[in-house]
């Protein structure tokens, strides 16, 4: 057994930049690689990242080494990034720590070789330190290099799909001690190299590794059926190598790496290659199946110009601390490797030590050809691995991520408007797939993030998540044959009568008149006169009815005092169609004067308006939208800089009938100014009217929720112009509510992002979310007699600690 201390032998002579000087003479440029999320990418997506590859990667001068690593680690999750201040923030935050889950780091590294020719002996001893003057050798062609290097990266940077960054001076050091230090954390150690085995302090090591063309059976190619997600219907696809990927679920690296040589060079050694096997192929078949693949190599480079000769290697390192493990792991690796009819290679002893040294960066360079496969660029492209754990943001709301379930954060505000210019959403899917409870805990989310909220909801489902919010909630509902509470012409000063004030009271009332005709400038200026005349005249309660009756009193002359001449404003008319609203209207209940509501809901942050009992009266909900508008304009945007968000639960129904709609699309028309979104949960998207008013609302939301239904989503995919990996996703969508970490699935599109994501939740969050059934009684029951909900929710999940 040897013993390598790393601090006796370090590798890096210099840094500068993102430039590693290594003391072999070697010189690397580092980047770090963003990747896509995994189950982002289409079929034709992996395609055109291949394709962006090779067009970044075959102008790379001859003799350069092309090294991507992807490392993978087992760890548990930490909630650093959650807020944890309220009661069901905190149940989320601890539900999810310590869950077990993979961290993917994706580095490449482009290297400046002092040995152009690439022909290494088997064994090189990496640590072995170079004329110090190395570096100051390659000097003249480092700039050149660079230049290549930079042109490379700018080529993956404008495919978009992957995002390369340098490395900082700082983070290259400690790249090479946690590689060195057998990625051991809170001490340092030595490598011990055994015959048997690599251990390093905690961890036990041990390589797999394609290292010839004989490994190759079939054809390699961009992308896979993935089978789990697949059914008879469609395709799903993932990488060629996403098994070795995340879903192997086990600390490991997957290193790969390409020698850039010369085209010509390399044709010759072919030709002499397939001379020598010619000779031999009748001494044993496994000469005639290499001769076989060789010359298809041959074709391939002979068939296409644009083809890029390059030997390569590719190992995967894995490592465990209980090295009984290690044999598991490999077999692990060498299922997934069968599935791609690819065969393995077990090194051992010095040749093992020999792939664990040079797969770090500076040393990647010492391959031998004996640890070489020869191939096209194009072919050993197909064996990157090119997407990552899902990505969360800086902010967000809390979603789940398909693989591990753990927490992911996705901003679907998008402050700087980087993905999306419209923050409205949208919910679809059928009764009983969880839409109100999604819409929960959206809005729960964003309300413990300081956003106003407006819900205008017609099935209660609201009410218990309000409730754990005493003094900041308000819960309006209509009742037959009462008024709602709200006044839109109460004032608490004089100086509330402002331009937007008037402007806002005179739009309420000709909406109110329901003309088919559109208004006209005199008549909207006759009226904000009159509406002036009046608060300037009355000083106390103002009201509908009020204003009503003195436009009638001084009707002879109200217009000629003000003037206004009679064409512009018709009195006759505006007192007839009022009068159905006062003094004993048919609907004069909706306006009766009454304690006023508005000014105590002016410092609500969540305002619940339940509607249940007018959703099919046509009529009344028309007018109850008017008052609940005359209500948001009073909060949510009474500040600009206020962010608010108004939500339209299960409108499907009253979304029918035209005024309805019209009344919706002013919200969606009127939030362009203001710092707000406005969601709608539906059904089906088929019931929006298909009409230009609804093209409108769906032009204007541009983050789609979509949860599980059985019917299909053709007619979702067709309106909304979704793509087809969209459609492949949604068809993907699987709940699963009877395991032990029970979610369910959604298709979440944030402009042209899109993903499945899960809702898992902690059991405080689910109760709080619960809107009918035994369960939900229970919890009622406990809230009604002690007014606390939060109590009310523990004494429910543990009543013996309550």
């Amino acid at each position: 057994m040897s013993r390598i201390n790393i601090s006796k032998f370090y590798p890096i002579a210099d840094i500068k930049d993102h430039l590693i000087f290594s003391n072999n003479g070697n010189v690397v440029a580092c980047y770090r690689a963003q990747l896509p999320e995994i189950y982002s990418l289409s079929e034709k997506d992996f395609e055109d990242i291949h394709s962006n590859w090779f067009q970044a990667l075959k102008s790379l001068p001859v003799g350069t080494v092309v090294h991507k690593q992807d490392i993978y680690f087992k760890k548990e999750y930490n909630p650093q990034n959650l807020p944890k201040d309220t009661f069901l923030s905190q149940a989320t935050h601890d539900y999810f720590k310590g869950r077990e889950h993979m961290e993917h780091r994706c580095y490449l590294f482009f290297t400046l070789t002092k040995n152009k020719q690439l022909n290494n002996p088997k064994y090189i001893n990496p640590f072995r330190k170079v004329d110090a003057k190395i570096p100051v050798i390659l000097q003249d062609n480092l700039q050149c290099f660079k230049t290549s290097v930079n042109d490379a990266v700018s080529l993956i940077n404008n495919g978009r799909k992957i995002a390369l960054t340098p490395l900082k001076m700082q983070e290259m050091p400690e790249i090479a001690k946690a590689y060195f230090n057998g990625f051991n954390e809170g001490f340092d150690t030595s490598i011990e190299l055994g015959k048997k085995v690599i251990q390093i302090g905690e961890h036990y090591f041990d390589v797999l590794a394609v290292n010839s063309e004989s490994c190759f059976g079939g054809k390699v190619q961009t992308s896979k059926i993935n089978e789990r997600l697949t059914s008879d219907d469609f395709s799903f696809h993932q990488g060629f190598m996403d098994g070795l990927g995340l879903s192997l679920n086990e600390n490991h690296m997957v290193n790969q790496i390409i020698y850039l040589d010369d085209k010509q060079k390399w044709r010759k050694l072919l030709d002499k290659k397939i001379e020598e096997l010619n000779k031999s192929s009748n001494f044993g078949s496994q000469n005639k199946v290499i001769l076989k693949k060789i010359q298809h190599i041959q074709d391939q480079i002979n068939d296409d110009d644009s083809s890029r000769i390059i030997r390569g290697h590719l190992n995967v390192i894995y490592w465990e601390k209980d090295g009984k493990k290690l044999e598991k792991i490999a077999s692990q690796i060498k299922t997934e490797f069968k599935e791609l009819d690819v065969v393995p290679y077990s090194p051992s002893s010095e040749e093992r030590k020999n792939y664990f040294l040079n797969s770090f960066c500076c040393f990647a360079p010492n391959f031998s050809n004996e640890d070489l496969y020869v191939t096209d660029l194009k072919h050993a492209l197909c064996l990157f691995v090119n997407n990552t754990n899902y990505r969360s943001d800086k902010t967000g709301i809390i979603f789940n991520e398909r693989e591990y379930n753990i927490p992911v954060l996705k901003d679907v505000w998008d402050e700087k408007k980087k993905r999306i210019k419209a923050r409205n959403f949208a919910i679809f899917a059928p009764t009983g797939e969880g839409k109100s409870f999604l819409a929960n805990n959206i809005l729960r989310q964003y309300f413990e993030m300081g956003v106003r909220l407006v819900i205008i909801d017609l099935g209660g489902s609201y009410t218990k998540f309000a409730q754990l919010y005493p003094e900041q909630y308000a819960i309006l509902r209509y009742e037959s044959g009462k008024n709602l509470g709200i006044n839109p012409f109460y004032i608490s000063d004089i100086n509330d009568v402002g331009p937007e004030r008037l402007e806002d009271l005179s739009v309420f009332l000709f909406e109110l008149l329901t003309s088919d005709l559109k208004v006209t400038k005199a008549q909207s200026v006759s009226l904000k006169k009159i509406l002036q005349y009046y608060y300037k005249t009355v000083a106390k309660d103002h009201s509908l009815e009020s204003f009503y009756r003195f436009v009638r009193k001084d009707r002879e002359n109200l217009l000629n005092k003000l003037g206004i001449d009679t064409p512009y404003f018709n009195i006759t008319n505006f007192l007839h169609i009022l009068s159905e609203y006062v003094e004993g209207g048919l609907y004069s209940f909706l306006f009766e004067m009454s304690e006023d509501q508005s000014y105590k809901i002016e410092d609500k942050r969540l305002i619940v308006f339940e509607l249940d009992e007018v959703k099919d009266n046509k009529e009344i909900l028309s007018v109850m939208l008017k008052l609940i508008k005359t209500a948001v304009q009073r909060t949510i945007w009474r500040n600009k800089e206020e962010k608010g968000i108004i939500l339209f639960d299960e409108f499907a129904k009253q979304l029918k009938f035209p005024n309805v709609l019209e009344s919706v699309e002013f919200y969606y028309q009127a939030i362009r100014k203001q710092e707000g979104a406005i969601g709608v949960i539906l059904q089906s998207i088929n019931q929006l009217p298909d009409n230009s008013t609804s093209a409108s609302i769906l032009e204007n939301t541009q983050v789609i929720y979509s949860l599980n239904n059985e019917k299909g989503y053709d007619e979702l995919v067709k309106r909304l112009n979704l793509s087809s990996h969209d459609f492949n996703q949604l068809k993907s969508i699987k709940n699963d509510l009877t395991g032990e970490r029970k979610y369910t699935e959604m298709f979440i599109k944030i402009g042209k992002e899109s993903n499945i994501f899960r809702l898992e939740v902690p059991p405080e969050v689910f109760a709080a979310y619960l809107t009918d059934g035994s369960d939900n009684e229970a919890i009622m029951a406990l809230y009604n007699k002690s007014k606390d909900m939060e109590m009310a929710i523990r004494q429910f999940l543990y009543p013996k600690v309550a």
